[in-house]
């Protein structure tokens, strides 16, 4: 397991007594909570000529728990196919169970939907890249990095729309 504590200095030192720590979490566990590898026409596909189409996904999710930590969820799919038809489908929900310290209540929904999952990424983008290469896909499927401040933005924005739209 990995701790992430930004109240922690760098240099090892403890905060001073009666100052507040900066707000941080830690990560006590990461899991995956789903996993689905599809390589339908294989091994025929694993010959395809051309650049194929790709379709990805990502969601966020996060939830409080009665005793006080969150469960945070990454959910990434893709989807690769060409002209002759699909090359392979992978989708991965992975988890991980956070503890808050020091985040004001304004700053708990952007922590949960965009510091989490940030951590999370590259345990994920490596998962989705040894299914690809145990598949037989050579090169491997590299997710590329993920804005997730952005994604989350973006919902943030959808989210107060549709309100005014109803």
């Amino acid at each position: 397991m990995t701790d992430a504590t930004p109240s922690t200095p760098a240099n090892g030192e403890q905060p001073i007594q009666g100052q507040p720590a900066a707000p941080g979490f830690r990560i006590l566990a990461q899991y995956v909570r789903d996993l689905s590898f599809e390589n339908p026409k294989a091994p025929e596909s694993l010959r395809a000529e051309g650049k194929p189409a790709i379709d990805m996904g990502v969601e966020m999710n996060a939830v409080g728990r009665k005793d006080g930590l969150f469960e945070v969820d990454l959910k990434l799919s893709v989807k690769a196919s060409v002209d002759a038809g699909p090359i392979f489908a992978v989708e991965l929900v992975y988890g991980g169970l956070f503890q808050l310290m020091g985040v004001a209540e304004q700053d708990i929904e952007p922590m949960l939907l965009i510091e989490c999952p940030r951590y999370l990424y590259p345990f994920a983008r490596e998962i989705i890249a040894k299914a690809t290469s145990d598949g037989g896909l050579v090169p491997p499927f590299l997710m590329d990095p993920i804005d997730f401040a952005a994604i989350y933005a973006q919902r943030r924005a959808e989210m107060q729309r549709t309100p005014a739209q109803a």
